[in-house]
């Protein structure tokens, strides 16, 4: 079986590349062709080792989806906040700069998630119990949180209307009858809308540094990582609350960390929530993340052996997806200073859409083209992006508490 995981990581990292690289395509997709597929691979393997692959291909996708975030402005919903300070340093020549900051995040914060696992088992153990019947409530919290941190009415209301239409817009599509609706509804939200808005106002793209210019405390990056372990742990925890939820609370207790600070912390949550995501189904036998679901499909139970040999496999599988990152963005910069910016953005636009229709037909074009229109007004009106996120929080939260 030893040699069985080592094709497994490897075949894990190589689809993780995949996802990364190409907007659109996510981990869920390739875990769901995986769970199709289980009846042939399992008479060739065990379900440990499907799973192993699954971890490889989320802790890839992990460090490697900061590149179409930074070079393209092509995020998928985890790397949506990384969009505007990745992107602002792409355009100063420093996009292989900005993807290192989210390295140190994925790598750091994924050491540091492994070491609190002895911590986090019985806090998970322990708090469940006595908050399961609240965290609706709690998640509406949370939600009223991020929505009036805002200081003034009128950033308020925008965050309420940005909030209450993708809400709503989540309602529906997720109490109908639409087969894979998070795909085109999240590809709409946070990427070709970011794809249009890059299309219309970018000109050209300047020639890409490989120097070190950036110079960052380690204050921050502290801060930085112990914010993105805590919100990575969060997420993991609360149903519904992605990183973009998480690096917004996160964000009001790392004061003055600055964009770089802030890129390390959003680089890191999703790592992190991947982490954690295993301990919360090892000890609630509830999965909160979506390779961790697909990971329930051919574990139903997880055991603290089968946990070790997991999180050792992480960290295999997050020191190559550290040297990948690095060295790939310095190919993407290469190349991407040699094309024409409006016409790649066209090409990915049309590839997300290519890929709608074949994956769900003419509904999900409806709701892609439904969804990019609402992802539109967020930079538009002066408002977070992370408020978009409501088409996921409100449907849950009311589902938890009604």
């Amino acid at each position: 079986m030893f040699i069985q995981i080592f094709i497994a990581i490897f075949i894990g990292v190589f689809l993780g590349i995949i996802t990364g690289l190409i907007p659109g395509i996510h981990v869920n997709l390739i875990s769901i062709l995986l769970i199709t597929l289980s009846p042939i691979l399992l008479s060739y393997t065990n379900p440990i080792v499907l799973s192993i692959l699954i971890i490889a291909l989320s802790t890839t996708h992990s460090f490697l989806d900061a590149i179409p975030s930074i070079f393209l402005g092509a995020p998928d919903a985890d790397q949506a906040l990384n969009v505007l300070p990745g992107h602002k340093l792409f355009l100063q020549g420093k996009g292989v700069e900005a993807v290192k900051l989210t390295v140190i995040g994925s790598l750091l914060c994924l050491i540091t998630s492994i070491l609190l696992v002895p911590i986090f088992i019985p806090i998970v153990t322990y708090l469940h119990p006595l908050i399961k019947n609240y965290i609706g409530y709690l998640l509406a919290i949370l939600i009223l949180f991020m929505i009036l941190k805002d200081k003034t009415l009128k950033k308020i209301l925008k965050n309420i209307f940005i909030f209450t239409l993708s809400g709503t817009l989540g309602l529906i599509i997720l109490t109908s009858n639409f087969k894979d609706p998070l795909f085109p509804m999240l590809s709409g939200l946070f990427g070709t809308s970011t794809l249009i808005i890059s299309l219309t106002e970018t000109n050209n793209i300047p020639i890409q540094s490989f120097k070190e210019t950036l110079e960052i405390k380690y204050k921050s990056i502290i801060q930085a990582i112990s914010g993105g372990t805590v919100a990575g742990f969060l997420t993991s925890f609360f149903p519904g609350m992605g990183p973009a939820q998480g690096a917004v609370l996160a964000s009001q207790f790392t004061k003055n960390i600055g964009d770089y600070g802030f890129m390390i912390l959003v680089g890191g949550i999703n790592t992190v929530n991947f982490v954690l995501s295993l301990i919360t189904f090892l000890i609630l036998n509830k999965a909160r993340n979506g390779a961790v679901i697909a990971v329930s499909n051919f574990l139903p139970k997880l055991t603290i052996q089968i946990l070790i040999l997991f999180l050792a496999s992480t960290l295999l599988i997050g020191g190559i997806a550290t040297i990948l990152t690095l060295k790939i963005s310095k190919i993407f910069a290469k190349i991407i200073s040699k094309v024409n910016y409006q016409d790649l953005v066209i090409i990915v636009i049309t590839l997300i859409t290519c890929l709608v229709f074949a994956l769900t037909s003419f509904s999900g074009l409806i709701i892609l083209i439904i969804s990019t229109f609402i992802g539109i007004l967020p930079p538009k009106l002066n408002t977070p992006r992370h408020h978009s996120m409501g088409c996921l929080l409100l449907p849950i939260t009311l589902f938890l508490i009604l």
